[in-house]
């Protein structure tokens, strides 16, 4: 299945190579390179490239392409969500998945990615089986390592491996048993220069870090489940329950991981939780042009929206930008010709504005289309969706646990026309 898996990150450097079947040279990457030329954005790279004796299939995440290597047919998704799932895992063992990372514990992911492959199949790919077998890097087993030469991998096969539940080792123990839940959405809106939505919809994950002792059964529901009706769940996730009663039963693995993920396409169902005025000109007299941009709250259920950014493209005719912003910060890099508008934290009372003059190349054509805004936000304790979970249940212990859950909403590919 899988051949080789290459690291590349954003400048085009290629650190990292695991090959489990044969030896594929990295010329390979050259169609990948031709691929990523081409895209405006890293996120724009298609999934999968098809080469004369290869298929490459890659995904983005942290500023790193995860670029695979696959010599016959297979379907792309298992592939991607492979690749996913090791980016979590390096994630899980090291706080975060960047190249810096990856650099320091190069060992350590070298091991991970063969117990995760095996012949270029998956095999080990939970959480709680790799940590038997490989232990998580620390500084004090760093220096035993040096000093002894041991190594990090185990010695014992892993007691989930063999049995029915392979994602939680038997004999959990906890001090503080506890169960945290995070609903993250992300929107994906397109909305035309009148303000009204071309496309919206919504991906929501329900990420869980459950720290219980012995084998707990938990049963999860929501005030109304009828809003997921594209799911995809945790293997731990009994099905039959959920298309009977509309209900989530499982028995969960230990620490972090994802419980579920969701999409809401229905239109109606999409709240936009901001609205954006916006002008830009560009003039036939003269090297110059306008711009006014307003952005105010529209649908936030009374929360605040923080980490409000707008990030405009310039058309390549544009050298400078005089602004005045009434709130945040601006900055825009002639190179790159892309403007970005920091404002923070919204508020409502006193809306933020961005406005100034753009000065154009002179003798140059006035640009034939105006850019759009791509727009980033963040609104704690809300799920855009109106998704709430009404309770959480455990059998087969008798302790009692702490229990929580949090609401995120955040913008994925949110763009405003102009």
């Amino acid at each position: 299945m899988i051949h080789s898996l290459f690291l590349i990150n954003n400048a085009g450097d290629l650190f990292l190579e695991k090959h489990w079947k044969s030896v594929v040279s990295r010329s390979v990457c050259d169609y990948f390179f031709e691929a990523r030329e081409k895209a405006v954005e890293p996120d724009n790279v298609p999934p999968v490239i098809r080469t004369p004796h290869h298929y490459l299939i890659n995904i983005y995440r942290e500023k790193i392409f995860f670029v695979s290597v696959i010599q016959t047919e297979v379907p792309p998704l298992f592939v991607i969500e492979f690749l996913h799932r090791v980016a979590e895992t390096f994630q899980d063992y090291f706080g975060e998945c960047s190249e810096t990372t990856i650099k320091d514990n190069m060992v350590i992911v070298y091991e991970l990615l063969e117990e995760m492959l095996d012949n270029g199949f998956p095999l080990a790919t939970e959480s709680n089986i790799l940590k038997e077998l490989i232990r998580p890097p620390t500084i004090l087993r760093s220096m035993v390592n040096t000093i002894t030469g041991s190594s990090n991998v185990g010695d014992t096969l892993p007691t989930g491996q063999l049995s029915t539940i392979p994602w939680r080792r038997a004999g959990v123990k906890y001090t503080n048993n506890e169960a945290y839940f995070d609903v993250v959405e992300e929107i994906d809106a397109i909305l035309d220069k009148s303000g009204t939505t071309v496309f919206a919809e919504i991906q929501g994950v329900i990420d869980a870090c459950v720290k219980l002792s012995g084998m707990p059964d938990l049963t999860l529901s929501f005030m109304n489940p009828r809003l997921l009706d594209d799911v995809s769940f945790h293997p731990c996730v009994r099905y039959k329950r959920w298309e009977s009663e509309r209900v989530i039963s499982f028995i969960p693995p230990d620490g972090n991981f994802q419980l579920m993920s969701y999409h809401i396409s229905a239109q109606n169902l999409v709240a936009i939780p901001i609205y954006v005025k916006q002008n830009i000109s560009f003039f036939e007299t003269g090297p110059s042009g306008r711009l006014d941009i307003t952005v105010g709250p529209k649908q936030t259920m009374g929360k605040t929206v923080e980490c409000l950014v707008v990030t405009v493209h310039m058309p390549k005719v544009v050298l400078s930008a005089s602004l005045n912003a009434t709130q945040g910060t601006y900055n825009y890099d002639p190179v790159t010709k892309i403007l970005v508008w920091d404002i923070g934290k919204l508020n409502p009372q006193k809306l933020p504005n961005l406005k100034g003059s753009l000065s154009l190349q002179s003798g140059a054509p006035k640009p034939e289309e105006n850019p759009s805004l791509n727009i980033d936000l963040k609104i704690q304790q809300l799920a855009i969706s109106g998704l709430k979970v009404n309770r959480l249940d455990m059998y087969g212990e008798k302790y009692k646990p702490f229990k929580g859950v949090k609401y995120v909403t955040k913008a994925g590919k949110f763009q405003v026309r102009t």
